[in-house]
């Protein structure tokens, strides 16, 4: 038991390492002087603080991050929405052929984006969706749904159900069951959800490129790969855009990380 201990930390250990390292160097990298060639980890003789300045002027970060915070506040809390719903019917209420209903949304995790973005865009310019937050969002939702309704299904399906059957006893309809009883204890795996919906609509990179065609409602990441080819020798102000544009995810999991740990700690020992 103890050298298990040992090996899980080691390993725990060398995979935060080879997170935290590249990290590292690429804010040392965003604070060295502008236009310098930099190489491996180095550390700033003088911190050049204005390359976040330059970076976020040149760039247009306020417009970016406007169009990146439209799309996730669409996305993240209707997905959670659906998901949940979904999720409760599919385990808690008895529907009629819900395992094939379920079976559907698990096939859906393993279509590829790359596979379906191009029927996307066609349909959406047909509706007139193109170049429209309002197209990205219902696409992202549908995108994130069968990984949503799979998690949150889960979690319905462990709850126990004496629980359940004692709140039907108590008078409890279906909504006041789903309310008042099973949300209060799907918070952890509902936070968990959430930071990983907001991070993987955060990330969007292929689809956004090919869904908005205007630079000026591009979000932060896809920006960010035209960012690249205009300014590829200057190091420092890449690397600034590059922290610039992963800052709100880490913060957000600064801000839940308590939350999302054990959301998946719930869904390990539970599945």
């Amino acid at each position: 038991m103890r050298m298990e201990k040992i090996t899980g930390y080691a390993i725990l250990t060398l995979l935060a390492v080879a997170i935290v390292i590249p990290l590292l160097n690429i804010f040392l990298a965003s604070v060295q002087p502008a236009g310098s060639l930099v190489s491996g980890l180095s550390w700033p003789t003088e911190w050049h603080w204005e390359n976040y300045q330059q970076a976020w002027t040149v760039a247009g970060f306020s417009q970016l991050l406007r169009s990146s915070f439209i799309v996730v506040i669409g996305v993240v809390p209707a997905t959670l929405v659906l998901a949940t719903l979904a999720g409760y019917g599919l385990g808690i209420l008895d529907l009629p052929r819900s395992n094939a209903v379920l079976a559907l949304f698990v096939a859906g995790l393993v279509i590829p984006v790359e596979l379906v973005v191009i029927p996307l865009f066609y349909d959406l310019r047909a509706i007139g969706l193109v170049n429209t937050y309002l197209g990205v969002i219902l696409v992202e939702i549908g995108l994130f749904m069968p990984f949503g309704v799979f998690w949150m299904r889960t979690f319905f399906a462990t709850v126990p159900k004496d629980l359940v059957e004692a709140a039907r006893v108590d008078g409890a309809s279906r909504g006041q069951l789903l309310r008042s009883v099973l949300l209060p204890l799907a918070r952890p795996s509902l936070a968990t959800l959430g930071v990983l919906v907001f991070m993987w609509s955060w990330n969007q990179f292929l689809l956004i490129l090919i869904l908005i065609q205007e630079a000026s409602r591009r979000t932060a990441p896809a920006a960010l790969g035209f960012f690249v080819g205009q300014h590829t020798t200057d190091i420092p102000m890449l690397s600034a855009a590059t922290i610039l544009v992963i800052l709100p995810i880490v913060i957000l999991y600064l801000l839940f990380q308590r939350n999302f740990v054990s959301g998946l700690m719930q869904g390990a020992i539970k599945g």
